[in-house]
């Protein structure tokens, strides 16, 4: 396949002759890249080294996508120096993509297109053409495998849809519990159609007392796909928030029905339905709190007072036991001698 090209590229390949590209991917990208402008294969070809591949290309079919990386890398930046060869006059870009997954990336440069073959990961495609800023979406990739295409599609969607809910729901509720002086929020998600009926004298007993609750069917349907609570922890975790949990509780809606104990005593029993949380916080970690307690605690008993100051008799050759603060004891390492 790379016979059309043969005489116009044989004096440039010799530099990179030790199988500069791949069996069969480096046939194909000198093969397609030439026609975009013929005239300039013979001065304006470079040797692009991708995972430790070589690959002879005309850098003018990159200026087609000049919002790409690397239509930036060849376009009107590299008269400034933003693309700098190594001592070989090679280029050595797209570290931690692999050559299988680059040879698929010209494949969108020569005919706006990726295809991605059987056998190579389309995740970890999805991940290169993120750090390329290559546009991956159904325009534009083409895949056997319907259903890694779709998760990944599905992906896209649910991290947009969460930021809308993010702002327009989960951030009023954690602005409010900030407000009342809490470190975390727990929120509960209810369908639009949910009723809440506590009985005042005897509401239910609940792990998390000021949880707040959000009605939207919308979101607890987002929600219901493990999938997307993966994709809205991830993306708390980009916004700064920390100990985040996503899941799927009881949440009592209304009272079924009273007991009475003997003694007059009344207990109210509730309906429980499923619904989806989130707990998170925007403090630092319960165990690297920088709250000092004052409350010194002894490893071991002590007979008396002044034994505790210090200015009782000791065996000969014994180090005195220190005093150690409870918060230090567990956080840090026990000093010398201290008994465990």
């Amino acid at each position: 396949m790379m016979e059309a090209h043969a005489t116009g590229a044989t004096r440039l390949s010799q530099p990179v002759n030790r199988m500069t590209v791949g069996a069969e991917g480096g046939a194909d990208v000198t093969k397609e890249v030439g026609p975009a402008q013929p005239r300039s294969l013979s001065h304006d070809r470079v040797t692009l080294v991708v995972d430790g591949t070589h690959f002879v290309v005309d850098p003018a079919v990159f200026t087609t996508y000049p919002d790409t990386v690397l239509g930036r890398m060849f376009g009107r930046a590299r008269q400034h120096s933003f693309t700098r060869p190594n001592a070989k006059g090679e280029y050595e870009i797209a570290e931690g993509i692999g050559a299988n997954i680059f040879r698929v990336i010209l494949d969108y440069y020569r005919f706006g297109m990726l295809h991605c073959p059987e056998g190579v990961s389309l995740a970890e495609l999805r991940e290169a053409c993120d750090y390329l800023c290559i546009n991956f979406d159904y325009s534009t990739v083409r895949c056997r495998d319907l259903s890694a295409l779709l998760h990944e599609l599905s992906n896209d969607g649910a991290r947009r849809q969460f930021e809308v809910f993010l702002e327009e729901l989960l951030v009023p509720a954690m602005v409010s519990s900030a407000q009342e002086g809490e470190r975390e929020c727990h929120i509960v998600v209810l369908t639009d159609d949910d009723t809440v009926d506590w009985d005042h004298d005897h509401p239910p007993p609940m792990g998390e007392e000021n949880s707040q609750i959000i009605y939207s069917t919308k979101l607890y349907r987002f929600f219901k796909f493990i999938e997307n609570r993966d994709v809205a922890k991830a993306l708390l975790k980009e916004r700064g928030l920390k100990n985040i949990r996503i899941g799927i509780e009881g949440y009592p809606t209304c009272k079924e029905k009273v007991k009475r104990r003997p003694g007059g005593k009344s207990e109210v029993i509730y309906s429980y339905v499923q619904r989806p949380f989130i707990q998170l916080s925007w403090e630092k970690e319960e165990g690297k709190s920088r709250h000092v307690d004052f409350q010194c605690v002894r490893s071991r008993s002590v007979p008396n007072l002044i034994t505790a100051m210090g200015e009782g008799p000791t065996r000969p050759g014994a180090t005195p036991t220190p005093q150690v603060d409870e918060l230090d004891r567990l956080n840090g390492p026990a000093p010398p001698g201290l008994d465990q």
